[in-house]
């Protein structure tokens, strides 16, 4: 049985709020009017201890991803990049900063067809970094306190020291973050004596705490234009990479209007290009009514697979429009349109599955945050790093883990299925790769009622629409919504991934209708929300991450 437990906060402050211990956690309180959820219980109660000390939901969320940049380093960090909405409770409208990496200027968009890269050149995958200049400007537009005020509380998390989840304890075991023993940086402090560090020990990042207090008290100068960048820039490019400082320099987040769709009483918004997982959910959302859903039943054979085949749709259209808005013009409009989408409608039947072209990404590293205010200012905020740990490389004097998240460019071959010669979403300079990262907000009478987004990689999109279509079709609260079992729709293989403990009633009926199934054999993804009934506030961190939600 969890217990509640109460933790010190980097200010000294104690948050009188519930927790519950891993695994997973939710928050609910009948007098409730603020709350965080995030992957990580340090993270969440430092986004608290922001909003008691005056902020709001956006300081909350700023402070929140910094240091989940320490405690969560196989996920985000300041090496990386990500997308934020968070809606403006006195204006009723959502705002929308896309801080995305971008590809250096001197990419060798040939030698990304030859993927994956030799170890010594990994950093061939290293984009331009976002998630300082997206969180500066974030905090800057929007918050209410200083910007050293919000960030030195994450350079005394690291100073102080946390104690290591069991989400990075597994990152630090699994497979793919081999190479990441490899760099001293890494090994220093997640594989001590050569082996992967273990859940609850208690670790300091001197380095890190150093960086995070310069930026706190300098900005974000140097790192675009400074020492800490130019160590950045000779850390890549020892492995390949071709980052430089007119890169950094010239790097800049992105204001984008977020999609918008009208389901059943609701205003949904959702994350635009260059991110497809809006489309995903928006598509799906266009494609079926609240009485026809609720009719199928949740969790019946015949609902998933009418969702899984709107999202088999889904990523058709990604791979054939969807690139970088600043390169590709693919009209989302056009895509949503609700005549296109009741073609597609007619097209899907409930006794047959539509195959998808053979096709595959890579995306681990990604957390994603929440922060609701007592003004009803809500922040919503995916950071990533692509891969667990990023491209396995740290800058020996920051402590800064570089991002990989070049590897979400798509090969020329992957759309060959599709008759196509080249990717719209293929590595250019400058260019964003498209990511499956979806923040959404639901909004009904000018005031969000609902909000989530998740981690994962192409689990995100299909992990947030089942789950906000249990919401809304069939008002399931959050704490059961994170424990639901969900599926996912792979790029190859079988046609549908399902969590184990699916009944064989399922499955016999899922193969009935044509649905090849198979067991994930891990799910690293997790999703985070917060809903608003009647006034007050509830929230839930998924299990699956051992993620925290706190509520005061």
């Amino acid at each position: 049985m969890s217990r509640p437990w109460l933790i010190p906060l980097s200010g000294g402050l104690c948050a009188f709020a519930l927790v519950l211990a891993a695994p997973g956690g939710h928050a609910q309180s009948k007098a409730a009017r603020v709350a965080v959820a995030t992957e990580n219980v340090v993270s969440t109660r430092e986004g608290l201890a922001e909003l008691a000390a005056g902020g709001n939901a956006v300081d909350a969320i700023v402070r929140a991803a910094l240091v989940a940049g320490i405690v969560s380093p196989s996920s985000s960090g300041l090496g990386g990049g990500g997308f934020a909405m968070v809606w403006r409770a006195a204006t009723r409208e959502p705002y929308v900063l896309d801080f995305r990496e971008t590809a250096p200027a001197a990419i060798d968009a040939v030698a990304f067809e030859a993927r994956p890269f030799k170890p010594e050149e990994r950093a061939r995958a290293t984009g331009v970094p976002g998630e300082l200049a997206g969180l500066w400007q974030l905090q800057h537009d929007l918050g209410k306190r200083q910007w050293r005020d919000v960030a030195l509380p994450a350079a005394r998390v690291a100073e102080l020291g946390f104690p290591v989840s069991q989400h990075l304890g597994n990152a630090a075991a699994s497979p793919w973050s081999k190479l990441a023993a490899t760099d001293a940086g890494l090994a220093g402090l997640f594989f001590p004596a050569g082996k992967p560090i273990a859940a609850g020990k208690s670790l300091k990042n001197p380095k890190l705490a150093r960086t995070l207090r310069r930026l706190a008290l300098q900005g974000k100068a140097p790192f675009y234009e400074g020492e800490l960048g130019r160590e950045l820039i000779a850390t890549a490019q020892a492995k390949g990479g071709a980052l430089s400082a007119s890169d950094l320099r010239d790097y800049h987040p992105v204001s984008r209007q977020a999609i918008r769709v009208s389901w059943e009483g609701y205003d949904v918004y959702t994350m635009p290009l260059p991110s497809a997982g809006g489309l995903m959910l928006a598509e799906t959302l266009g494609m079926y009514s609240k009485a026809e859903l609720q009719r199928l039943g949740q969790g019946t054979g015949a609902y998933q697979h009418l969702l899984a085949e709107a999202m088999r749709g889904a990523v058709s259209d990604r791979l054939r429009f969807l690139g970088d808005p600043d390169f590709e013009k693919a009209n989302v409009a056009t895509l949503l349109e609700p005549a296109r989408l009741a073609r597609r409608r007619r097209g899907i039947s409930a006794e047959r599955t539509q195959a998808l072209p053979r096709f595959q990404e890579n995306e681990h590293g990604t957390h994603h945050l929440l922060v609701i205010d007592a003004e009803g200012n809500v922040a919503s905020l995916t950071t990533t790093v692509n891969n667990a740990f990023g491209a396995k490389l740290t800058a020996a004097e920051s402590g800064i883990v570089l991002n990989d998240e070049l590897d979400d460019f798509t090969k020329a071959k992957d759309v060959a299925p599709f008759g196509m010669t080249e990717s719209p979403n293929r590595p250019r300079a400058g260019a964003r790769p498209v990511s499956s990262m979806t923040p959404t907000l639901v909004v009904r009478d000018g005031k969000v009622v609902f909000a989530l987004g998740g981690s994962g990689g192409q689990l995100i999109a299909t992990n947030v629409t089942q789950l906000l279509l249990a919401r809304l079709v069939f008002g399931l609260p959050p704490d059961a919504l994170v424990k639901l079992p969900r599926f996912a729709v792979p790029m190859a293989g079988p046609t549908l991934l399902l969590e184990p403990g699916a009944e064989k009633s399922l499955l016999d009926d899922l193969a009935w209708r044509g649905e090849v199934t198979q067991i994930m054999p891990q799910n690293p993804s997790a999703v985070q929300m917060i809903a608003v009934d009647d006034g007050v506030v509830s929230a839930a961190s998924d299990p699956r991450k051992y993620g925290s939600a706190l509520v005061q």
